[in-house]
């Protein structure tokens, strides 16, 4: 495994700890590799809490994903 998916696999396991040490419902975490020099981690949150955990965690980052039925 490359090391930006290596760091991203990490991160995803304190994205994990965060979301049990604030008691969140959803439990959806992962990681993705963009490209060999690029992966992220990442949790999905209620649209309504998006911008309180954005600013919670760094990097602060966040999108809206929205899921067509």
């Amino acid at each position: 495994m490359i090391s930006a998916a290596k760091t991203a696999e990490h991160h995803e396991i304190h994205l994990k700890e965060f979301l049990e040490k604030e008691n969140y419902i959803l439990k959806i975490t992962g990681f993705e590799i963009l490209n060999e020099m690029y992966a992220i981690a990442y949790l999905v949150v209620e649209e309504a809490d998006m911008i309180v955990f954005r600013d919670a965690l760094r990097p602060h980052r966040g999108e809206v994903f929205i899921v067509e039925s």
